[in-house]
């Protein structure tokens, strides 16, 4: 069984993307899928998550592009589906200083109220 502190182990984003743990799903398509964040920082607070694990930003490289810009996307999508339409944040956070909880990159998309600046 593999160590759950390594990156080799399964994520919380892999296990809920096998139905091994619940959640509740906005958006799944191919190559991404959306979660509502189950501590939520604003009225709307969504997870985009690519299904292939990039474990930060900080690690991507030029083959992720269309992977990325799909995450945007997708997030834009939701965003307008929830009726954001006077504004909303997309996050990515990258490396424990920046808040990073889970080695998976993924993108919150936070709105439906306003949010300041700068954030934290």
């Amino acid at each position: 069984m593999p160590d759950p502190t390594t990156e080799s182990a399964k994520t919380l984003f892999e296990k809920i993307a096998a139905r091994e743990i619940p959640a509740e799903f906005v958006h799944e398509d191919d190559l991404c899928f959306a979660i509502r964040d189950i501590a939520p920082q604003a009225p709307a607070h969504i997870l985009v998550i690519p299904k292939r694990r990039i474990a930060r930003a900080g690690e991507t490289t030029a083959g992720d592009e269309q992977l990325l810009g799909h995450l945007v996307v997708t997030a834009g999508k939701i965003a307008r589906d929830l009726g954001l339409t006077d504004g909303f944040r997309l996050v990515i956070n990258s490396g424990k200083r920046a808040g990073e909880t889970v080695p998976h990159l993924h993108v919150h998309l936070l709105g439906g109220r306003d949010l300041a600046w700068p954030p934290g």
